[in-house]
């Protein structure tokens, strides 16, 4: 009897939901199967008819379908929403049961498998077009952009959603023009492949939809998982499937099919399947089970362990074989170390007693670990290491350079290939209790010592030794051939130093800590095509799009000139290749290679903000504005605060701030940069950057992080006025924006300064307006007055509200009486603390 009454339950269960929707829902629209639309066919997101099975109508999601197929299919397209109604996204759902009854849909266990807009959700009536010329474009309910296929033009005539899930625009030969397969988010379903140049990233977390630290990618004919951290760092390799049958013409990948993927075996699915690369780093794959979504497969934990994901036990935490997480924990006689962050959650991970401080480095020691391992070294196709450094040199590295957590030393290990060798960890993630397994590694961490402790195994550095050339010149020798000599000696002498200048200049670059990729020039001549593809002019050189070997779009800057060539280049790799942050551009790669000097860095698809605020025909709504704005301000609090060694910006403009697909801002171009010292707050120097942006303090060589803070000021208010600060096509009266500005502030006419070629942008002019204040406030005379980029986050986000009593005279008062004068202050910098690591690097 126990068997009916269970089915009663369900069924009584089933029953009572219906009813609470049918009293909740009598106005919705019955639900329509239209698995295909036409061109010039619009959606908006504010007609939900799929709703999850639960007895609470408003707990869980609703959907407002776009393209469905018949009651048989688990797969549905549209806009899905959380309980808020303001987090939406348009994509692909996999669900379990479903329900249909005359007016609505009810699902059970509803998936997000494909999402156009991951990193940025709109709300209720945003609205998806397919437009006309066969674009297919998702659109806020403040009508700005959010996403598109950008198919426009290419000779699309509809779109197809089909019974595997995919998302299709074909043309009248019913080819396929662009489908979702082609741009998978987290998830793959059967029958989809991960091809070479795409990305398979995890969520931030199982309630955040946006990109993660973990993603799985094809290169160089492996399957790759990679950990985001500064360079990005490989967790697991294993060879494609297949491999012998690819040619080198034909694009590698690899499919999840009904039983496999990439050769390991998966129970076939008796319902619905779908995999999922989770916010952990595990790649897992999904069955209904008849109540939830059951594993039936950890496909990377085969290969690596439980141990082997980079986060299994967080920061300095030390994962056992059985999976169980802890902290080193010293002898009776010895000081801990390492702090346990949550004892009941163990996987957070472990943090440093004394933390590493670089003020200090003279009482650093480095701690040896014995049995331990880490989880780079779980694949052997993984070879970043060099090969070349001996152990004492890999750990005198370490201490030598502030960025090194710890040292990684191999003395041998062969698996499929011999690796030994040193690597230098900037970061130190979970390690590896590798007790009673191999012996061949010996991990070496950095430890913070009191002035008072002196390391317990104290490394000395090896000391320089000079040389000294002696020359003996004969006294009998005629004047005629001591002028020959003299001469031969400078050329040979000559020739030496610059062959000198070569290396050092070599050694500098190799030795920058995270480097990034080094490519030959000829990689990134193939990946320009010969530097055909021109993107525009950036700071001292070209900038070409390019597409490397792996199918990854990069944007490549070719150096130009001769006199500051060595310190532009070093500036950018040694500034940006150091620090990572998601509102700075990433520089990906470098080249130095003879007297060829290039930078390699993420593809920004939407190129630079002064396209999309200072041209008609391209114009950005207010949200879109607000969170671009809200971006670089951060991209620059983090510059200014958050860095090991303050980073001043220098050339904060329109031209320096790009837009990647989905319009997010980042801050680019760093040739200017200056690296200072966090406990130096002031700088004299001379400095060079684009008129119409400078501090008015800039002129007396007076320099703080406020001279970004004032072009950040400038900046805001052109994109609040959709017009260029310095702008010929005005009125000579008009032509200043800043001189406009405070008239027509005197005058209480600001509204008039308000983009009028964005309709969105006068809807919200009250908020524009006000907006206009912080603006006011970031462009004070006085430098003193003017908040620090933290502060104007906070602004943005609501929680400090802009000064009172600002000053609209946006000139340089005179320099204050406590500051000495610009020679004096820099006789006193040069006398007390060490050169400044990078130099200004001229005007652009």
């Amino acid at each position: 009897m126990a068997k009916p009454s269970l089915c009663l339950i369900i069924s009584l269960d089933i029953i009572i939901t219906i009813f609470i929707f049918s009293v909740h829902l009598n106005n919705a629209q019955s639900v329509k199967y239209h698995p295909e639309a036409n061109l010039s066919t619009t959606w908006i997101n504010n007609n939900p008819t799929i709703y999850i099975n639960s007895t609470n109508v408003f707990a869980g999601f609703q959907m407002t379908p776009v393209l469905s197929l018949s009651n048989t299919s688990q797969f549905v397209s549209g806009f899905y929403c959380f309980s808020n109604e303001s987090s939406c996204f348009f994509g692909i759902v996999i669900f379990a049961e479903r329900y249909d009854l005359e007016d609505y849909t009810i699902v059970n266990a509803p998936r997000l498998v494909w999402s156009a807009n991951r990193d940025r959700p709109v709300e209720t009536n945003a609205t998806l077009k397919f437009t006309g010329t066969g674009d297919l474009i998702l659109e806020d309910a403040d009508g700005d952009m959010v996403w598109s296929t950008n198919t426009g033009g290419k000779s699309v005539m509809g779109i197809r959603f089909t019974e595997s899930g995919n998302l299709v625009l074909f043309d009248r030969n019913n080819a396929r023009v662009w489908q979702s397969f082609d741009h998978p988010t987290d998830s793959l379903l059967i029958g989809q492949k991960l091809v070479s140049g795409q990305k398979l990233i995890a969520r931030t977390s199982s309630s955040d939809c946006s990109q993660g630290l973990f993603w799985l990618s094809i290169r160089y004919r492996l399957l790759s998982g990679y950990f985001e951290a500064n360079p990005p760092l490989v967790y697991y390799e294993t060879i494609l499937e297949g491999i012998s049958n690819f040619t080198d013409s034909e694009e590698e990948y690899v499919v999840f099919k009904n039983g496999s993927f990439n050769g390991q075996s998966i129970a076939l699915g008796s319902t619905a399947q779908f995999m999922r690369l989770e916010p952990d780093g595990h790649l897992r794959v999904y069955e209904w089970g008849g109540a939830e979504w059951n594993t039936v497969a950890d496909l990377l934990t085969s290969g690596i362990g439980e141990c082997g994901y980079p986060m299994a036990c967080g920061k300095y935490g030390i994962c056992s074989l059985n999976g169980q997480c802890g902290c080193l924990e010293g002898s009776n006689n010895e000081t801990r170390n390492f702090n346990q962050i949550n004892y009941k959650q163990p996987n957070l991970g472990c943090s440093l007693v004394t933390p590493i401080t670089c003020n200090d480095s003279q009482y650093h020691s480095l701690l040896e670990l014995n049995n331990t391992s880490y989880f780079i070294l779980n694949s052997p196709y993984i070879t970043e290491m060099n090969e070349k450094i001996q152990l004492e040199d890999c750990k005198n590295a370490c201490l030598r350079n502030c960025s090194c957590k710890a040292a990684l030393f191999v003395y041998e290990i062969f698996d499929f290939t011999l690796r030994r060798g040193c690597s230098l960890l900037f970061d130190v993630f979970s390690l590896i209790n590798n007790e009673g397994g191999s012996t061949n590694v010996s991990v070496f961490l950095k430890l913070q010592n009191s002035p008072t402790k002196q390391p317990t195994s104290p490394i000395d550095f090896p000391q320089k030794k000079s040389r000294r050339g002696t020359i003996v010149l004969g006294s009998s020798l005629g004047a005629l051939f001591g002028v020959c000599l003299l001469v031969g000696s400078c050329i040979l002498v000559f020739k030496r130093k610059r062959e000198l200048e070569e290396l050092d200049d070599e050694f500098s670059v190799d030795k920058v800590p995270g480097m990034p990729t080094r490519f030959s020039y000829g990689d990134l001549k193939t990946a320009t095509n010969d530097f055909n593809d021109k993107l525009g002019e950036g700071g001292f050189g070209s900038v070409f799009q390019g597409t490397l070997s792996d199918g990854t779009e990069v944007a490549v800057k070719r150096l130009d000139g001769l006199s500051q060539i060595k310190k532009s280049f070093l500036a950018e790799v040694e500034t940006i290749g150091s620090i990572h942050h998601v509102n700075l551009v990433r520089l990906t790669g470098f080249c130095s290679e003879k007297s060829h000097r290039l930078l390699v860095y993420e593809y920004m698809p939407n190129g630079s903000l002064d396209r999309w605020i200072f041209r008609q025909e391209h114009t950005l709504g207010w949200k879109s504005r607000k969170n671009i704005i809200l971006d670089v301000a951060k991209g620059l609090a983090y510059l200014h605060e958050e860095c090991r060694q303050k980073i001043y910006h220098l050339d904060i403009k329109p031209q320096n701030i790009l837009l990647d697909d989905h319009f997010n801002a980042k801050i680019s171009d760093f040739g200017l940069s200056k690296l200072i010292d966090k406990d130096r707050s002031q700088v004299v120097t001379t400095l060079r950057g684009t008129p119409g942006y400078l501090a008015p303090e800039s002129l007396s060589s007076f320099i703080t992080e406020k001279v970004d803070v004032y072009s950040f000021g400038v900046v805001l208010l052109e994109i609040l006025c959709g017009r260029k600060n310095l702008d010929r096509f005005q009125p000579e009266e008009d032509m200043h924006l800043l001189s406009l500005f405070k008239r027509k502030a005197e005058e209480g006419m600001l509204l008039d300064l308000v983009d009028n070629h964005n309709d969105e942008m006068q809807l919200h002019g009250a908020e524009v307006v006000e907006m206009m204040r912080l603006a006011v406030w970031c462009l004070q005379g006085d430098f003193t007055r003017r908040p620090s980029m933290s502060v104007v986050v906070k602004v943005l986000e609501g929680s400090v509200d802009v000064e009172n009593n600002l000053e609209y005279s946006f000139t340089s008062p005179a320099v204050p009486r406590t500051i000495a004068a610009a020679g004096h202050i820099e006789g006193v910098i040069s006398a007390g603390t060490p050169p400044l690591p990078s130099t200004l690097s001229g005007l652009r």
